[in-house]
C-alpha cells in the first residue's frame, strides 16, 4: 500500500468520522449533565433534512444549515420537557425522537418534492472544499507536501469546525465555571441545588448545545458529505457516536480518537469490498457491516471500566 492510498483512506477517515465527532461531542455535553440522549440520531437525521430543503429552496447552504440546527434545537427541547420538565425516562423519549424524525422527515419529504422521501440533489448550495494556503505550492515536497495537499487541506469549513470544538469543549468543560457546574450536574444535582444553581437550567443548557452539534452533524452530511438528503442517511451514525463516547469514557480528547477510529473502520469498508483471499471472497455486505461489527467488539473487549456520570439517567427532583 503506496503513500497515496494510505492518505485517500485517512482523508476519507476525516470526512466520514466528522459527522461521529460533532455527534460525539452532543453526547458528552448532554450525558454530562446527566441527561442520557439517544436521540441523537434523530436530531441528525432532522437537521440534514431541513439542512439540504431549505439550502434548495434559499440557494444559500448558510441558510440551510441554519434551518437544520434550529431543527435540532427543537427536537432537543422536546427531549428536555420530557425528560428534564416532566421527569420522563430518559431512554424513551430519545428513542421516541428517533422515530419521529425518521417518519417525520420521509413525509415532508415526500410531500414538498414528490422524489420517495428524498430531496433535490444540491447543484451549489452545499459546502466545498476548502484549499489551505500554500497546499499546491508544497504538493511535491516528499511525504510532508501531500499529507498536507491531500490529507490536511481541502476539507469543508464544517470539518476544521468540528476539530476545533475539541479542544473548545475541553475548556469549556474543565477550565470554565460552567463547565464545572455542568459537569457537578451530572455527578451531583443534589449539591448543585444547595448552592443555589438551578438543575434544571444547567440540562437545558447542556441539551440545546448538544442540539447544535447535532444540527451542525446532520447539516454537514447532507450540505457537506452528501449533495442533498436521503431517507434514514444518517444511517446508524448516532448510535455510534454513543458507542464511541463510551469507548472515550466521556473525555472530549479520546472522542476524537474515537470517533476517527470508527471513521477509519467505514472508510476501509467503502474502499474495499469484496476482497478476494484466494479460498474465498469476503462479500461486500460484510464490509458494509464491518463497522458496527468491530462497535461491539471494542466495546465489549477494549474499552474496560467505563464509569459514566453517577447521575446519567436519573431525572432530579428537587427535596422540599
Amino acid at each position: 500500500m503506496d503513500l497515496m492510498t494510505i492518505l485517500q483512506i485517512l482523508d476519507s477517515t476525516v470526512r466520514l468520522g466528522t459527522p461521529l465527532l460533532l455527534m460525539c461531542l452532543a453526547g458528552l455535553f448532554s450525558e454530562r449533565a446527566g441527561v442520557v440522549d439517544i436521540g441523537l440520531e434523530g436530531k441528525a437525521l432532522a437537521a440534514a433534512f431541513f439542512s439540504a430543503a431549505f439550502a434548495y429552496y434559499s440557494g444559500s447552504v448558510w441558510v440551510g444549515m441554519l434551518v437544520g440546527i434550529v431543527a435540532a434545537i427543537c427536537f432537543s427541547l422536546i427531549h428536555g420537557v420530557a425528560s428534564i420538565t416532566f421527569r420522563g425516562n430518559q431512554l424513551i423519549s430519545g428513542v421516541a425522537l428517533n422515530f419521529l424524525a425518521s417518519g417525520l422527515t420521509v413525509l415532508v419529504a415526500q410531500t414538498w418534492f414528490a422524489q420517495g422521501g428524498r430531496t433535490p440533489t444540491l447543484e451549489n448550495a452545499r459546502f466545498s472544499g476548502i484549499p489551505l494556503p500554500g497546499a499546491e505550492a508544497l504538493r511535491d515536497v516528499p511525504v510532508l507536501g501531500p499529507i498536507y495537499a491531500e490529507l490536511i487541506s481541502g476539507h469543508s469549513i464544517l470539518v476544521y469546525v468540528a476539530f476545533l470544538l475539541v479542544p473548545l469543549s475541553w475548556w469549556v468543560l474543565y477550565r470554565t465555571r460552567f463547565g464545572l457546574r455542568l459537569r457537578a450536574v451530572g455527578e451531583n444535582p443534589a449539591a448543585v441545588d444547595t448552592a443555589g444553581i438551578s438543575v434544571v437550567r444547567l440540562r437545558f443548557a447542556a441539551i440545546l448545545i448538544a442540539g447544535v452539534l447535532c444540527g451542525l452533524a446532520g447539516s454537514y452530511l447532507a450540505t457537506g458529505l452528501q449533495a442533498g438528503f436521503t431517507r434514514e442517511m444518517t444511517a446508524g451514525r448516532g448510535y455510534i457516536a454513543l458507542a464511541a463516547l463510551i469507548f472515550a469514557k466521556w473525555r472530549p480528547w479520546y472522542c476524537l480518537s474515537a470517533t476517527m477510529l470508527f471513521g477509519l473502520l467505514q472508510a476501509v469498508a467503502l474502499r474495499y469490498q469484496n476482497i478476494d483471499l484466494g479460498a474465498f471472497v469476503i462479500p461486500v455486505q460484510f464490509m458494509n457491516a464491518l463497522p458496527y461489527i468491530l462497535t461491539i467488539v471494542i466495546l465489549a473487549g477494549f474499552v474496560g471500566a467505563a464509569i459514566p456520570p453517577r447521575a446519567s439517567g436519573d431525572p432530579y427532583v428537587k427535596e422540599r
